[in-house]
């Protein structure tokens, strides 16, 4: 655990989440990406006084610091250190087959953010780290420091949406030639020099969108979200809502995409009288363009800013 930063975590979207997820007395519901687990400590008091919570995450520290939390609801709680593609998997071995609710938060936690050893901020000068699993062995120096400058300029550019991706990489390939780049600092100097003047000061830090390209890469982010969705879907009772927080247009996009798939998956042609494909729908959409938080939670918590809540209900069985 790391002793400069405590783990602190301020819930997005608390309410909305209460109020869309429903949990009630003797339910089961799981957060996927426990964190400092405050949505989790506010699902347990609306679920009192026997619902039950599994949370995942795969950051260490996360879980320590959820476990203290929430250890006054004692065995109300199954904690597990998972990424949430394994949702399926850590459910198996609980012995529970349907959950009345899932909650999904994407994307790295203020806590990560905010501790600079972790290597995830450009305000930071510190290892160039960005693991969220400090277990798992690929590192953003290695993506820096090893890449080639074609994979480099196109992780930055799809992952960051960067519109100066290759001018970002060919700085730091020409940089890690002279020296290998281990500190979030040397990058984001690098990154902020390779941008014209003129666009430094728009949209934020300079060096926020590769910071965020290559996190995403390190952790392979996108490529677990539909099929944990999936997964989620399969594992609801009737009635049990799916809820996901996205914070940026790319994961916001596969989201979206994911839950119309499972809305609406008949692939018949448009003329086609009736549907003769035979999919059904799993789940309906309560809210299809998802809610955003309210202005007063964006002032108080600038983060939220970005934020959307999608919401998806298990629709029943239809033979």
């Amino acid at each position: 655990m790391e002793d400069t930063v405590a783990f602190s975590h301020q819930p997005v979207l608390l309410a909305e989440v209460i109020e869309q997820l429903r949990p009630r007395p003797g339910g089961v519901y799981v957060d996927c990406t426990l964190g400092g687990g405050g949505h989790s400590a506010a699902i347990l008091q609306a679920s009192a006084p026997d619902g039950l919570l599994v949370g995942l995450d795969r950051d260490e520290d996360a879980l320590a610091a959820a476990a203290r939390r929430l250890a006054v609801w004692g065995e109300r709680v199954k904690l597990r250190k998972a990424n949430f593609v394994r949702l399926d998997q850590v459910l198996s071995t609980l012995g529970i087959e349907k959950v009345d609710g899932v909650l999904f938060d994407l994307g790295v936690s203020s806590y990560q953010l905010d501790t600079p050893g972790r290597g995830f901020s450009y305000w930071h000068d510190a290892p160039l780290d960005m693991r969220m699993d400090r277990s798992a062995p690929f590192t953003a120096a290695e993506i820096v420091n090893t890449w080639p400058v074609e994979e480099l300029a196109a992780i930055i550019s799809r992952y960051g949406e960067e519109r100066f991706a290759r001018r970002i990489a060919a700085a730091i390939e020409r940089e890690r030639r002279r020296e290998a780049i281990t500190t979030t600092g040397r990058l984001a100097s690098i990154v902020k020099e390779a941008i014209p003047a003129s666009q430094r000061r728009q949209g934020g830090h300079p060096a926020r969108r590769t910071f965020q390209a290559l996190r995403i890469a390190v952790n392979k982010e996108l490529d677990v979200i539909a099929p944990a969705l999936e997964q989620a879907v399969q594992r609801l009772a009737p009635g049990g809502r799916l809820l996901v927080i996205t914070f940026h247009s790319l994961e916001d996009r596969i989201v979206k995409n994911a839950l119309r798939r499972l809305a609406d998956p008949c692939r018949c042609p448009p003329d086609f009288p009736e549907c003769v494909c035979g999919q059904k729908a799993q789940v309906k959409l309560p809210v299809p363009g998802g809610i955003a938080p309210t202005a007063q939670e964006m002032e108080q918590n600038p983060r939220s800013r970005s934020a959307r809540l999608r919401v998806a209900e298990k629709l029943a069985d239809r033979f």
